[in-house]
């Protein structure tokens, strides 16, 4: 047997994930080596700080600050830095290098991956990303290839952990959101400035990579309906528990039939969202993620792990190490992104879901009636209903309506809301969640 040469790895960024992925190689080379078919030599870290502490720590003599000099002498890089730049300009000289490049970061290829898919593609390499998403989770691989001579019809994932173990925390232990916060960035599950977790951000980027994917359509970033967690409350997380929901901040990708017509579209969201217990969503706890999906002759599938963690996703990133070094050795061009469906990208408006409304309105005759024929007039159907007596308002005692919608467009549920709004029988809204996973 002809033993192929040695691949020249070069690792851009030794952060948590960074450091791992060093470690991992020059512990493992010989073993990763031997499941790729060719040795593994770890020749760079390009870093910012050569003297910041590192753990796992990297040696010394890898460390440089000139990327672009390490880039040039690799056949395949591994970007770890995240952010848009210098990583978007160092993977794009990588790809013209010739090299195939590695990489976990969601907002780059949220923002800029058919930029950078189009210019691996002109030179035949290959850019792969299973770290981009999931974390340990395997679901790039298996959505690119696995499922590619299938027909996916919807993804429901829970892709952020920070957020899962705060609405956990508030669903298991009855914490307020403040109090869940605090402890999570105490465990250093979320940053100093969260935002990009609990305002959906990060779940946003992960659903445009997933619904891209998924659908063999380029889905913007800017498509990409968002809502974070920042407005759920105690209240709203203990009442789903009753009524047998839980909290869930989900991405969801859709492949929807365009009305009127024979065309089919995609729609990708990010919004806290009611499951019911009976879900496997439900049951994800902590800081972990899934990925529900549906496809046509796959039926449902669910992929849960270690959504985040250094060595986790280090995992990640040495799978696809591996699938690399085996592409160079048997030879070949990279395989172009499958994106060519070309489906229509739809607005949230055009989303068919579900609402669970929470009201405070006045408690007498005609209020309950005059409510229903609301609905009704904006094609609205209201599947259940439960009512409780609070309290007194100004003059008149006042009650509460929790009301489960049938499946509806999200423009009729919107606009049955903004009616509702202001209607005189009703005090105030005291919540709306969408309901999920039915």
């Amino acid at each position: 047997m002809i033993e192929y040469r040695n691949l020249k790895v070069a690792l851009l960024g030794g952060g948590n994930v960074g450091a791992n992925v060093a470690a991992l190689l020059l512990e493992h080379g010989d073993e990763l080596a031997s499941r790729a078919g060719a040795g593994l030599e770890l020749i760079g870290v390009a870093v910012r700080d050569l003297d910041a502490e590192r753990s796992p720590s990297i040696p010394r003599e890898l460390l440089t600050t000139d990327a672009e000099a390490l880039i040039l002498g690799a056949d395949i890089v591994i970007e770890l830095i995240g952010g848009l730049e210098p990583a978007r300009t160092l993977v794009l000289k990588a790809i013209n290098s010739g090299a195939d490049v590695i990489t976990g970061n969601k907002a780059l290829l949220a923002t800029h991956g058919p930029e950078l898919f189009d210019a691996a593609e002109q030179v035949g390499a290959q850019l792969y990303y299973e770290a981009a998403v999931g974390g340990a989770i395997p679901i790039i691989r298996p959505l690119r290839d696995s499922l590619a001579g299938d027909r996916v019809t919807r993804i429901l994932g829970i892709v952020n952990g920070t957020t899962n173990y705060i609405l956990d925390l508030m669903d298991t232990e009855g914490a307020s959101m403040e109090d869940a916060l605090a402890k999570a960035t105490a465990l250093g599950y979320a940053e100093a400035d969260p935002t990009a977790d609990v305002g959906g951000y990060d779940a946003a980027q992960k659903a445009a990579i997933l619904a891209s994917l998924a659908f063999h359509t380029t889905v913007p970033l800017d498509s990409v309906y968002r809502e974070g967690i920042t407005e759920v409350t105690l209240e709203q997380v203990q009442a789903a528990r009753k009524a047998g929901y839980v909290v869930k901040l989900l991405a969801v990708a859709e492949r929807l039939a365009i009305p009127g017509t024979s065309e089919f579209g995609v729609s990708a969201r990010v919004h806290p969202a009611l499951i019911p217990l009976e879900h496997p969503l439900a049951t994800v706890h902590q800081a972990k993620n899934a990925v529900f999906v549906e496809a046509e002759a796959a039926g449902s599938l669910m992929f849960y792990g270690a959504g985040a963690g250094g060595k986790e996703t280090a995992s990640a990133v040495l799978g696809d190490l591996v699938s690399a070094a085996r592409r160079h050795v048997v030879g070949g061009p990279g395989v172009a992104e499958s994106t060519h469906a070309n489906l229509a990208v739809l607005p949230m408006s055009a989303v068919t879901t579900r609402y669970q409304i929470t009201l405070t309105v006045v408690d007498e005759p005609g209020v309950l009636a005059a409510i229903a024929t609301l609905f009704a007039e904006h094609g609205v159907s209201v599947e259940t209903v439960s009512q409780s007596v609070t309290g007194h308002g100004d003059e008149s005692l006042t009650a509460t309506l929790v009301i489960g919608t049938h499946a509806a467009t999200e423009s009729s549920l919107a606009s049955t809301v903004e009616a509702l709004a202001s209607n005189a029988a009703v005090s105030s809204i005291e919540s709306v969640l969408r309901v999920e996973g039915l």
